[in-house]
């Protein structure tokens, strides 16, 4: 042994100690940060036995790749023109890999964490661990918060991952459970006199000019939901036989742990009925299920819509002021997730929220403009379709006579994402290419609202009786599911070939912020707080509303 070694012997053992302690491991950041909680009371540390569910998010290989790739699936001068991925052709190229798989896998058996599951597209890595087990896996804090009259837990410090895994774990999600999904759908009190009615779905065909286009019998569509929903399927199945439609079959697949929680029952019926209503039939309606409302349950149920790739669209109507999704790593996740969906030929439609040009801020803040300008999440993704609101009027004789922008209708800038290519020559230069909500408007207000059946009316109005009812509807809640119904009616005429919606609905002079888009009504008149509707594209109702017969013509 040379006297180099032996002088070396002592520094090499420390180091040894130091790494074995962990004095000097080296973590390296993701994208989940510490969240500050506004109007919260810190009720101090979550029991280190507490048991907390997480999930890894890994990132996709080959992304700009990819990103390139949903581009040439739309350029029709590209040899890959019109086609799609499927799931297993995404994982073999754009997935992450199964040697990074394992690595995440050894580490959180490494730190004691266990029933370890990777989702099927590699994306996500879930598991089950104690709060004390998840702070020292990923050199993080789980405090408790009492706040709004919630106790809830949060991470006061950044999530980090060892060295190791740097560029492969980018974000950790269910640090917390702060974030909360809210469904803002909105009831007209029984059936409105004014504008001029509310709408049953062939009165929303004749407004929204259907024609000939046919129903989207020959797709399938998802509604994102969660808790309970027996009764829903079963009002859902009500409904069309009351009004002498077909009644397309429904499977209910659950994302997580069962719930049975039926407080969001309004609004998924108004989702089914609203989406199957508007697309005349489907040839299934899927039901994703999450166990919770917060954001990362619903992340987990977004990829499990796309990892299985049953449906060619899905639907959420509700949303979360993006700040938060950008903070705890679930908008990194459902950005990838989305992008996936694009490249698979699936769509994802959301609603811009009922607080116009600002997010809602805490509870009950709908449709009170309050807080910073902020748009919602998950609309706000870059590959999602974000569908904004307008009150409708009709003719005598129920054909479309004009449109004007929801006051409460969501729409603004994105602070954290970015415009896709689409979309860029549509926002305005001064937005530095940020990305612009709404994309697409319809039906939002309750007095123009949908016809939506219940079979226990104090559901939707806790005074009446249980016994069945109609209540006309509204709020982006409704907007959305009927853009999912028109797109379903694209596709069904056009084989299911359509690819990824956003491309194909921002073309030609749809472009030109002055210029009328191709397909649409342009809704010019009407506010949502900050931004005015203008002539072409704006952030009050994005392109404006589908005129369906003119741009089942156009689309190709």
């Amino acid at each position: 042994m040379t006297s180099h070694t032996l002088k070396q012997l002592p520094l090499l053992c420390l180091l040894s100690l130091f790494l074995t302690t962990g004095a000097l491991a080296q973590w390296s950041p993701t994208a989940t940060q510490a969240i500050p909680l506004a109007n919260a009371t810190s009720l101090g540390a979550l029991s280190g036995s507490t048991p907390v569910h997480i999930g890894v998010v890994l990132q996709i290989r080959n992304r700009n790749n990819l990103v390139q790739l949903v581009r040439n699936m739309n350029d029709p001068a590209s040899t890959v023109y019109g086609t799609e991925l499927e799931p297993s052709q995404f994982i073999s190229s754009y997935g992450p890999t199964t040697a990074q798989v394992s690595a995440v896998t050894r580490y959180l058996q490494s730190q004691g964490l266990t029933n370890i599951q990777a989702e099927n597209n590699n994306l996500i890595v879930q598991a089950d661990g104690t709060a004390a087990q998840v702070n020292a896996a990923f050199n993080t804090q789980l405090q408790r918060f009492l706040q709004n009259g919630r106790t809830v837990f949060t991470n006061t410090k950044p999530a980090q991952v060892p060295a190791s895994l740097s560029g492969i774990a980018v974000a950790v999600l269910g640090l917390t459970n702060a974030g909360i999904m809210h469904t803002p759908v909105r009831a007209a009190g029984g059936v409105p006199t004014y504008p001029n009615t509310s709408y049953d779905p062939p009165g929303l065909w004749k407004a929204y000019d259907v024609g000939s286009t046919p129903t989207g019998s020959a797709t399938p569509i998802a509604i994102f939901a969660e808790g309970d929903v027996t009764k829903v399927v079963s009002d859902f199945k009500t409904s069309r036989n009351l009004l002498g439609l077909p009644v397309p079959p429904v499977t209910v697949i659950n994302a997580g742990i069962p719930n049975p929680d039926t407080s969001g029952a309004v609004e998924w019926n108004l989702d089914t009925q609203a989406s199957v209503g508007m697309a005349g039939n489907v040839s299934r309606l899927y039901m994703y299920v999450a166990s919770s409302m917060t954001d990362t349950d619903l992340t987990y149920t977004f990829n499990k819509f796309v990892a299985q790739k049953l449906a060619k669209a899905g639907n959420g109507s509700f949303g979360l002021c993006e700040v938060f999704p950008f903070l705890d790593g679930n908008m990194l996740a459902d950005d990838n997730i989305f992008l996936e969906a694009a490249a698979q030929g699936q769509n994802v439609f959301f609603s811009t929220g009922d607080t116009g040009s600002f997010c809602a801020v805490a509870a009950g803040a709908n449709g009170v403009p309050a807080g910073v300008p902020f748009v919602e999440a998950p609309a706000a993704s870059t590959y999602a379709i974000a569908v904004g609101g307008t009150t409708l009027l009709t003719n005598s004789d129920g054909s479309y006579n004009d449109e004007l922008a929801w006051y409460a209708g969501g729409g603004g800038i994105s602070q954290f994402e970015g415009a896709g290519y689409w979309q860029s020559p549509a926002v305005l230069s001064t937005n530095l290419n940020s990305r612009g909500l709404p994309d697409i408007s319809m039906d939002a207000d309750p007095f123009s609202g949908f016809n939506t059946y219940y079979s226990c009316a104090s559901d939707v109005d806790s005074t009446a009786a249980c016994t069945p009812a109609w209540f006309a509807i509204g709020g982006t809640s409704l907007s959305s599911p009927l853009a999912e119904g028109v797109w379903a009616r694209l596709q069904s005429a056009h084989k299911n070939k359509l690819g990824f919606a956003a491309p194909k609905l921002y073309r030609g002079s749809a472009l030109a912020t002055s210029t009328a888009p191709l397909g649409f009504h342009d809704v010019i008149v009407g506010a949502n707080g900050l931004y005015s509707a203008t002539p072409g594209w704006d952030y009050t109702t994005g392109l404006g509303t589908p005129d369906v017969s003119l741009l089942n013509s156009l689309i190709h």
